[in-house]
């Protein structure tokens, strides 16, 4: 459980920066202005500063890792959908279509090349854990995508850093 001295904290040195967590200037655009790059994935990272520490001493099994993993892609895709002007109902619809099993799957994918081999453990152990999924969709899929969660995850409690490097690599794959 992240304790709440860090909460404080974080809370505490958003205050003092006028506010706005780290980064966070790009969401501050007038209305009708044209969005702008926004914060990189390094900066919303920052900004939760001492968050991740708290629970990095705690042995947390795979699927634990997974669960927060999928938490800390879904808010990285939010915040990209918040750099784009539009309704509510549609920057939902694309966020679900970011955090979907098979849009991880191929995250992943494209990420295997230049993942280490502690991370590709990760994702092996996340994967061997995974469930059958859904019942329409492929175990496979399901497997591939809980290992992706599973490795971010863990990259969010023990190296940030390296966490924002391979989702930037993703933005860069997009462009």
């Amino acid at each position: 459980m992240v304790e709440q001295h860090m909460v404080d904290k974080t809370m505490a040195e958003a205050d003092r920066a006028g506010g706005a967590i780290a980064g966070s200037e790009a969401f501050a655009a007038s209305p009708g202005a044209r969005a702008s790059p926004g914060p990189s994935t390094a900066a919303w990272l920052a900004g939760l500063s001492g968050l991740p520490h708290a629970l990095a001493g705690q042995a947390l099994g795979p699927l634990q890792l997974a669960w927060l993993g999928d938490a800390v892609w879904e808010l990285h895709q939010r915040l990209r959908q918040c750099q784009r002007p539009g309704r509510s109902a549609d920057l939902h619809r694309a966020v679900v279509a970011a955090v979907r099993a098979d849009a991880q799957a191929l995250a992943l994918e494209q990420l295997e090349p230049l993942l280490s081999d502690q991370e590709l453990d990760w994702v092996r152990r996340g994967r061997n854990r995974a469930g059958r999924g859904p019942r329409a969709g492929e175990a496979g899929l399901y497997g591939r995508a809980t290992g992706f969660e599973t490795m971010v995850g863990w990259l969010f409690l023990q190296n940030p850093s390296r966490l924002a490097e391979l989702l930037d690599q993703l933005e860069e794959n997009a462009r």
